[in-house]
Formats: structure tokens, C-alpha cells, sequence
């Protein structure tokens, strides 16, 4: 059976879908970034988060951390008073911790090329991204195939159009049909020119975040002044061990007070113990390792406290999403991270599942609920993400992003205004009478609830007489009709000439390459 949209008595399948998502569009309050009134929901108690702590210090002071062949990084290292034996580091106890509280801010605004669209990162604000480096795109009229620059453009006009996603995020998705050594100015370009959301930059080579920060250099006039304008994502090379890839571009990015987000990559049970608090106690000892290198580089540059831990099938070796441990992994660590005073990424909206279902949706409430509870920062993959990371759905980014928005209203918690407190309604509305028609309600009937812009709430038979379209199905129109009435942000003519020219001429400097 297909799955793509079906059509009845001639009309459009995606009819009443585009016009339901343009209403919502239109109604939606547009935020650069949340900022949260709850607090964040804590699992354990300071004895627990202090053995925690403990460990991980062992961790540094006495099982250490590989800083593979990079040598300026021991050197760094070794004069801030580490022990180095050949790559390996060890951090006396309390000094990785002691270099990042010294040094790094507590939360840093990262500016879009839009000041309108500048984020605020830390505290108790959060900000959402999309996917993040799949080399797969499915949709329901394609299906699944390697990505390409087209798929990475659409999603990058897709995340800009999309209210609720406040970042324009890194690599969406692979296009392969790029040369690996040269796709990154592709991306880095397109989320200039098609969106003016904040971006990150490429983090595959050193020189790569160098061609970054030189392309942002031009996109925001000639002259960063010290302005953190990349968010980007370093990985732990995990177990307890970080390659010169990462550390080459950290220190890129460092040097030039861009943000890293120094994020250990681990499969608990494969690249951690299975426990949680075994995991917690990797991840923060390898989380302290990097972001200390990042401050002894350049103290003060912007750092995030990152993880991205899941839970595996132990009979097959495939991670797994949405399970009770990877939630409860994400709520210790965002304590950890408030301990240790810096910004927190985690979560997204996480799935195993290879459409966009009922596995694919309680696995991503089953990440996201926590994500939100738990007070992180940087969200990325926060919409689009399937098939365990390897695919980017256009439907399900489509309908992650209504979820987002939920959460936005979510993050304000209980209204307690005068407004929000009703007492007028009360006393105008007749006992045992609705309240339809007070003036409470009419005054606040269009802004009181959460319109989704793909949910259907219509009558068994009105859905019928709309094409009994599922909750893909009408995700799938909606992101067709986007693009089709997607218009640029706007770019200088001058600003883009440059850039193409820097692009064309770092392109002709190196042959085509596959790494």
C-alpha cells in the first residue's frame, strides 16, 4: 500500500493540511529562543551527585584521558599541571573542574546573521535544533535515499520557515553528492544564504572550521568582533579518549571565541559501562577534559557541556531510544552540568523506528518530555530525526516541530496573571452555564490553547471528507506547500559575491576527495 497521500472526489490530498499549517503558522508567537519558568526536575540527591563527581575525578586523576596525536593539546595540558605519559593525560583531582569554573561563562549569546534571531544559551533558556548529520533523507514520496545538497537546502528553508525551531543547526543532512572535503562550504553557505537563524560550523577538519569562520566572517560584514556567531558540535572520541579531528577544530573555533559543544558520544554498554551512573561519570570526566583544553586555549571562549547518551539492545547491538534509561541518563547529567556552571545540550526527539509512527512518536516524547524537564540548553536534534539517526524525515520534521511548540508552551508554565487567574469569568457566567460566550473567553479564545499544525481534531466523518489523511500524510503536504512559498531572508548582493568567490577559489585549491 502506498503511503502517499490520497485524494478524494478530485480534490487535493493536502487541501485542508496546507490551509490548517498556514493558519497555524500565521497564529503562531514566533520566539528566538524559550526561556523556562519551571524548574528543572532533579533524580538524585547531593550524596548521589557528589559519588558521581568522585568518579569521575578518579577517572581524570588516575584512568586518564587519550588526547591522540595532537601535541600542542599535551603541551597545553601538561603546563596547566597534568600528568602526560606519551597521549595520555592525567588531570590532577579538582583541576579540570577548577580550569572551566575559572574561565568559562555560565551562558553566551550566540548572534545570527538577524539580531532579531540572536539565541540566549544557558540559564534557564532553551534552544532548539535540528538534525544532525544523517546521510539519509526519507519522505513519502521518495522514500529512502542518500541525501543531496537540494535535500540539504530544502531543510535549511524548512527549519528557517518553522517558528518553533530556533537554530538553523550544522549538517541537516549529508549531501553526498558533494565531495567530502569540499561539501562543508556547500553547507555552510546555504544555511547563510537561505536562513538568518544562528548556524553551526564544520567540525570534519581543522582547516574546514577555518573555511567557517571565514565564510561567517564575511556573511556578517567583514568583521566578527569578537561575536560568537557558530554553536559547534566537538565528539569524544568515546571511551575516555578525544582524536585530533575534534581537537584540531575545538581549538579553531576557540581561538576564535566560537562556541564548542564538548560532547561525549556514547552507547551505554558499548562506549560506557551499561549503569547510568557508570555513564554519568565517564561523560562528565570526558566532558571536563575537553572543555578545560578549550578554556587553556582561549579562556573565556564559549563552551557547552554536551551528551548524547542512549541505551542498546543487548541481544543485537543496536541502540535503542526512548527508553527509561537514556531519559534518566539525560536528567543526571543536566544536574552535573548546573554543578559544574556551564550550559547543558541533550535530548532531542530520539527513534529507532524507520517511518514516522507510533514507535517513531512515543520514542521521541519518551526523549523529549525529559529533554524539557530536565533544564537543557542546546537541543539539538530536536526535529527530523529517524531510523536511529541515520535517516532525516521531512514528515517527521514537520511534525517534531509542532511537538516544539507544545513545548514552548510548556516551558511558561502556569499563567498567573490576572488574566490567567479568570475570577471576571467567574463572576459573570450563570451557574451551570458554559463559559463559551463570557468575555473571559471571547477575548482569549484564539491565543488560549495550543493550535497544532498537523494534529486533526475534526469529526470521524469530516476527516473522511478530507481524504482520511494520516498524521504523515498531512506532515507531507504541509512540507511541499512550505517550500513552495518559501522566500529567502535576503543576503547582500556584495556579501554573497564575496562569499562564492571564496567558496569557487577554496574549492579549485584541492583535487575532489572522499575524507
Amino acid at each position: 500500500m502506498s503511503d502517499a497521500p490520497r485524494t478524494r472526489r478530485g480534490r487535493s490530498g493536502g487541501g485542508r493540511a496546507g490551509r490548517q499549517a498556514a493558519r497555524a503558522a500565521a497564529g503562531a508567537e514566533t520566539q528566538a529562543y524559550l526561556t523556562r519558568t519551571l524548574d528543572p526536575i532533579n533524580v538524585l540527591d547531593e550524596a548521589g551527585l557528589a559519588q558521581i563527581e568522585e568518579n569521575a575525578e578518579v577517572i581524570l586523576s588516575e584512568i586518564g584521558i587519550q588526547f591522540n596525536e595532537y601535541p600542542s593539546a599535551l603541551k597545553l595540558l601538561e603546563d596547566a599541571g597534568c600528568t602526560v605519559d606519551g597521549e595520555m593525560v592525567f588531570f590532577p583531582k579538582g583541576l579540570a573542574r577548577k580550569i572551566v569554573q575559572d574561565n568559562a561563562p555560565s551562558e553566551y549569546t550566540q548572534h545570527a546573521r538577524n539580531p532579531a534571531r540572536n539565541v540566549q544559551i544557558g540559564g534557564k533558556h532553551t534552544v532548539f535544533a535540528p538534525n544532525y548529520g544523517s546521510p539519509f533523507v526519507t519522505d513519502l514520496d521518495q522514500g529512502r535515499r542518500y541525501a543531496t545538497i537540494t535535500d540539504f537546502e530544502n531543510v535549511v528553508k524548512l527549519t528557517y520557515m518553522l517558528p518553533h525551531l530556533h537554530h538553523s543547526g550544522g549538517t541537516v543532512c549529508e549531501p553526498v553528492d558533494v565531495p567530502v572535503n569540499k561539501r562543508h562550504l556547500d553547507m555552510v553557505y546555504s544555511h547563510l544564504r537561505y536562513s538568518d537563524k544562528p548556524i553551526m560550523g564544520s567540525v570534519t577538519a581543522p582547516e574546514r572550521a577555518v573555511d567557517s569562520v571565514e565564510l561567517c566572517r564575511m556573511a556578517f560584514g567583514g568583521d566578527l568582533d569578537g561575536k560568537t556567531v557558530m554553536t559547534s558540535l566537538i565528539n569524544a572520541n568515546s571511551p575516555l579518549a578525544w582524536d585530533e579531528t575534534m581537537l584540531g577544530a575545538a581549538e579553531v573555533y576557540a581561538r576564535n571565541n566560537q562556541a564548542c559543544i564538548i560532547s561525549p558520544f556514547i552507547l551505554m554498554g558499548a562506549m560506557s559501562p551499561v549503569s547510568i551512573a557508570g555513564l554519568a561519570a565517564q561523560a562528565l570526566a570526558e566532558a571536563l577534559s575537553g572543555m578545560a583544553f578549550t578554556q587553556l586555549v582561549n579562556p573565556g571562549a564559549p563552551v557547552i557541556f554536551g551528551t548524547f547518551a542512549t541505551s542498546m539492545s543487548m541481544a543485537t547491538g543496536a541502540p535503542t531510544f526512548g527508553t527509561p534509561e537514556g531519559g534518566l541518563a539525560i536528567y543526571v547529567m543536566a544536574e552535573l552540568a548546573r554543578r559544574v556552571g556551564v550550559p547543558f545540550r541533550s535530548g532531542g526527539q530520539f527513534t529507532a523506528s524507520k517511518h514516522p509512527d507510533a514507535q517513531a512518536a512515543y520514542e521521541s516524547a519518551n526523549s523529549l518530555l525529559p529533554t524539557m524537564q530536565a533544564g537543557v540548553n542546546f537541543v539539538l536534534h530536536a526535529a527530523g530525526w529517524i531510523e536511529g539517526g541515520l535517516a532525516l524525515s521531512m514528515e517527521k520534521l514537520i511534525m517534531d516541530a509542532d511537538q516544539l511548540g507544545m513545548m514552548q508552551v510548556y516551558a511558561k508554565g502556569v499563567d498567573m496573571s490576572e488574566n490567567g487567574q479568570a475570577m471576571d469569568a467567574f463572576r459573570t457566567n450563570e451557574h451551570g452555564q458554559h463559559f463559551l460566550g463570557t468575555a473571559h473567553t471571547l477575548a482569549n479564545f484564539e491565543t488560549a490553547f495550543y493550535r497544532s499544525s498537523n494534529a486533526d481534531n475534526n469529526s470521524y466523518e469530516q476527516w473522511i471528507e478530507d481524504g482520511s489523511l494520516t498524521a504523515a500524510q498531512r506532515a507531507n503536504a504541509q512540507w511541499k506547500q512550505m517550500l513552495n512559498d518559501y522566500e529567502e531572508p535576503g543576503l547582500d548582493s556584495a556579501i554573497e559575491q564575496e562569499m562564492s568567490e571564496f567558496i569557487a577559489k577554496r574549492k579549485s585549491e584541492m583535487p575532489d576527495a572522499i575524507g
